[in-house]
């Protein structure tokens, strides 16, 4: 129940003041920021306008409450002096009406520059973010298979969706509301003291006061948001777990267990989610206050300088509106300031990925083999998955053309590495392998991993129909090809019992089939791929003996006249094998088929009579 779970949230839970809370920093901001500016390089021109139509926008919007305040001056002169039974006097209203339809173009204005900013912004963020997936995408072709198999798919496809959308929301929105907040905050500060510098000094004044007011409110209120996501967190890897294993929870009683343990960790989300909403709550009441107290000292100083003709009263209704104007955009700062931090740490994280060690290069002028035999050789091979830690020390193994190849040993022996460097998943240390007599580092791994067709213990299938699950093995096959290879794996029958048959959508997890018959399917794509070289690891563990038995004879004829590496758990299905390569801890350390090993009496024999006598396994493996 990994409290990692459930973080697609804002950093204070979705309550008030958000973006206020706790986030994640990076650890290098300033090179990550001018690397991810690096980004916009491309677009500054769009971002120059984008700057320019910010201003302009934030600009008509400003002046208009001063507009207002004249309309509001022209108002109130009008009625006191028909009180004061002046002879004409009257309410301006042309003057009004002027001044109402000055206001609506001014919003109007001011709005279309808002949209075309917007629009603008919008192409610059999908640009970059299209320009950063891409080359994270590229890289990630490049990676050797340690840089996934040393990290969760979760966290790389993290890296291309959560903060991904981060910088995309990021660029779209907040560096758009930066720009006009700092804009709107000097242009109000211009505008406050183009009409009283003294009621100006009162608004800056209740800054610090608000902020005096609510910091130990907001202290208080990020330790219960980040409690709260914590529970959060425990809430949702709780109801995965329970959800994903249900089968498991009804098969060993264990419901009232997971009910009590849900009531549990709902009550300590209850809890610390209802007191960080009423701490957080408070704020907004208390910075209320200060900005009423704040509103009521600009009225009765506005109140007397207009006593002694030194202000308008639409003055005075301006300024009060430029007050309310003010908090927002230093809130929204405020902010924005800590969204572009947790970007920046997104930005990070993928360029982490960006500056991951690469695979080794092709060779420039690679060789090529036009016509695969099949002859394999493992020359003094030396190997680790970490250095100072050696799994293979000294491998030797020569295989001819044709040949079955079957390896065997206990969990860990180091059967799956050898299929690693053999598809040069990962390279050696020491010593090569050769394919033909061709050292596979002279190759291109396209090349190479052409001439190689694999049947895993776990199947693998993608979103689509059938025909395009089969077809995968080789690019351009025809319907006939097609069909005629399930029929070979002996698939054709369960397909066309389908309602669809080979139009039928697997989805994305293809629980519309059973393993059996996606494992099957996997068989089939093999066929179809007709390679030089196959590699099975127990094709056949996931169908039924029926099955198994068509399944045999369809691989007997696919691996007939090809060199094929099986990686066995049952021994009985590797009997036949013209060389069976015993491993244990990353060495080969027996080697012959099957009757001289059992003849040997050693390691194989100890393995291969356990599984039918019901004997323990030694110690020793």
């Amino acid at each position: 129940m990994s409290s990692d779970r459930g973080r697609g949230r804002g950093p204070m839970g979705g309550g008030p003041m958000r973006g206020m809370g706790k986030v994640e920093k990076a650890k290098d901001f300033k090179g990550s920021l001018k690397r991810l500016i690096g980004y916009l390089a491309p677009y500054k021109i769009k971002l120059i306008a984008v700057f320019i139509t910010a201003i302009l926008s934030t600009i008509f919007s400003i002046v208009s409450p001063k507009i207002m305040g004249r309309a509001t001056t022209k108002l109130f002169e009008g009625i006191i002096m028909k009180k004061m039974h002046i002879p004409g006097a009257a309410v301006d209203f042309e003057y009004i009406l002027q001044i109402v339809l000055n206001l609506i173009v001014l919003y109007l204005i001011s709005s279309i520059f808002t949209y075309i900013q917007q629009y603008l912004m919008a192409g610059v963020s999908q640009n970059t973010v299209y320009d950063m997936r891409k080359e994270a995408e590229n890289k990630l072709g490049r990676l050797p298979i340690k840089y996934f198999d040393s990290r969760s798919h979760g966290d790389v496809l993290s890296r291309f969706t959560n903060d991904m959308d981060n910088i995309s929301t990021t660029l779209q929105q907040s560096l758009t509301q930066l720009i006009t907040s700092i804009i709107t905050i000097i242009g109000i500060l211009i505008m406050m003291l183009t009409i009283s510098p003294l009621m100006t000094l009162i608004a800056i004044v209740v800054l610090p006061v608000t902020m005096l007011v609510i910091s130990p409110i907001l202290k208080k209120s990020q330790g219960f948001f980040a409690n709260q996501q914590k529970e959060l967190g425990n809430l949702n890897g709780h109801i995965e777990e329970m959800y994903t294993g249900h089968n498991i929870v009804k098969a060993f009683g264990h419901e009232e267990k997971a009910i009590n343990e849900f009531k549990e960790i709902n009550e300590k989300l209850y809890d610390v989610g209802w007191k960080a909403q009423f701490i957080s709550g408070l704020m907004m009441p208390m910075m209320m206050f200060v900005n009423n107290i704040a509103y009521v000292a600009v009225c009765v100083v506005g109140g007397f300088l207009a006593t002694k003709k030194k202000l308008e009263v639409g003055d005075i209704q301006a300024f009060i509106q430029y007050m309310r104007q003010f908090s927002q955009p230093i809130n929204q700062t405020a902010n924005i300031a800590n969204i572009i931090q947790s970007t920046v740490a997104s930005a990070e994280r993928v360029f982490e990925i960006l500056d991951e060690a690469e695979e080794i290069p092709d060779e420039v002028n690679a060789k090529q083999i036009t016509s695969c035999k099949g002859e394999v050789r493992f020359d003094h091979v030396k190997f680790g998955y970490k250095d100072g830690q050696t799994l293979i020390s000294d491998m030797n193994i020569d295989v001819k053309s044709g040949q079955t190849i079957a390896i065997v040993g206990p969990t860990g022996a180091g059967k799956t590495t050898l299929i690693n460097l053999l598809m040069r998943f990962y390279e050696v240390n020491e010593g090569k392998i050769l394919v033909d007599g061709i050292d596979i580092r002279d190759l291109k791994r396209e090349d190479l991993r052409n001439t190689f067709g694999m049947v895993l213990q776990d199947t693998w299938s993608f979103n689509g129909t059938i025909r395009d699950n089969i077809a995968y093995g080789r690019q351009g096959a025809t319907e006939e090809e097609i069909v005629a290879a399930a029929k070979a794996a002996h698939a054709d029958h369960f397909i066309r019992t389908l309602e669809d048959g080979y139009d039928t959508v697997l989805n994305e997890e293809a629980t519309n089939i059973s393993q059996g018959q996606k494992q099957l399917l996997t068989i089939a794509r093999a066929i179809l791929a007709d390679p030089s070289i196959l590699i099975l690891d127990e094709a056949t563990s996931s169908v039924d003996t029926r099955t198994e038995v068509y399944i045999q004879k369809a691989m007997d004829r696919l691996m007939h006249g090809r060199t094929s590496f099986v990686i066995a758990h049952r021994l009985s299905t590797i009997r036949d094998a013209d060389l069976i390569l015993v491993m244990n801890h990353g060495n080969v350390i027996e080697q012959g088929n099957h009757k001289e090993l059992m003849a040997e009496n050693g390691f194989y024999a100890d393995l291969y009579n356990s599984q039918f006598s019901g004997k323990q396994i030694d110690e020793a493996m």
